[in-house]
């Protein structure tokens, strides 16, 4: 009965495609633990103590907080379709509880760092550097998902106007306003990029294939390491760049919810705490009494 449910989540919620690959990963190996401790090979007759005993596995595995709790948010959503479908009576995952974990602060990357890599001459001048270029840009720039970028196809740009129309999770659509510089960027791109390519995505490969996400990933981290040394350097990263740069600057909290596209405050809120810390150490290095 797995299949089904992932059905409803990519055609009827429309979730992403990166979500609905998370959720597979997950039952399938769901199902390979419940047929290899119980031999039971159906996970919607599962009981609560084989749900609980799967997560204490993953704990002894020591699996991270994070990803443990993704894991029953995925057996939760997963029976709790089953239930709604009236496939199953009862919910056996409402005896999970979610793992405590401390919340870390959003690694991003320093403004004058991004200045100097803008301001280097790291990006070639041809179809590479250009297209790469370009991939640093609308991440920093305009602080899209990973798989917005690569969901971004020729028909979303709206030079003129300096816009582009992003589809974000759930389908939702939203307006995102670029500079004028990121716009030359780009007509200088589409200039690169042959017209008569086959495929409307925006963002290619050197073979002119739609860009995948392990591409984009290595090409973040490419130039990210030529100016900063975080552990991390995503293009989760970028995004969490464009927020704190945008607060830090003293846009409105409710302005950044809606250019990121969250789906509450809530979820904004956590840049805020970066912005503490910075005026932290402004009061520590210039308060005589810091």
């Amino acid at each position: 009965m797995i299949e089904p449910f992932l059905e409803y989540l990519a055609f009827e919620k429309r979730s992403s495609e990166h979500t609905v690959i998370s959720y597979r990963t997950d039952l399938d190996q769901f199902r390979k633990y419940l047929l290899f401790q119980y031999e039971l090979d159906k996970p919607e007759t599962a009981s609560s103590v084989m749900l609980r005993s799967w997560i204490v596995s993953l704990m002894e595995e020591k699996l991270n907080p994070t990803s443990i709790n993704r894991k029953m948010a995925s057996l939760r959503s997963y029976y709790s379709f089953l239930r709604r479908r009236k496939f199953i009576t009862k919910d056996p995952s409402g005896i999970l509880t979610s793992m405590k974990m401390r919340r870390k602060l959003p690694a991003f990357v320093d403004e004058k760092a991004m200045e100097s890599l803008f301001d280097s001459e790291g990006f070639t001048d041809d179809f590479t550097g250009c297209r790469d270029r370009v991939i640093m840009e609308l991440l920093y720039g305009t602080g899209i998902r990973l798989s917005e970028l690569i969901d971004l196809e020729l028909r979303n740009l709206e030079l003129e106007s300096r816009i582009i129309r992003v589809t974000g999770k759930r389908g939702k659509e939203r307006l995102i306003p670029i500079s004028s510089l990121l716009v030359d960027f780009l007509k200088q791109y589409l200039i690169y990029r042959s017209p008569e390519e086959p495929t409307q995505a925006l963002i290619l490969t050197d073979s002119g294939k739609p860009a995948y996400p392990v591409f984009i990933q290595r090409t973040v981290k490419k130039y990210l390491s030529e100016v900063t040394t975080l552990q991390q350097k995503s293009p989760h990263v970028l995004r969490h760049t464009y927020a704190t740069h945008l607060l830090n600057r003293g846009a409105d909290l409710n302005a950044i919810k809606e250019l990121l596209g969250h789906a509450n405050l809530a979820a904004t809120q956590i840049y805020t705490h970066n912005s503490i810390e910075k005026l932290k150490k402004t009061h520590q290095q210039a308060h005589p009494k810091a």
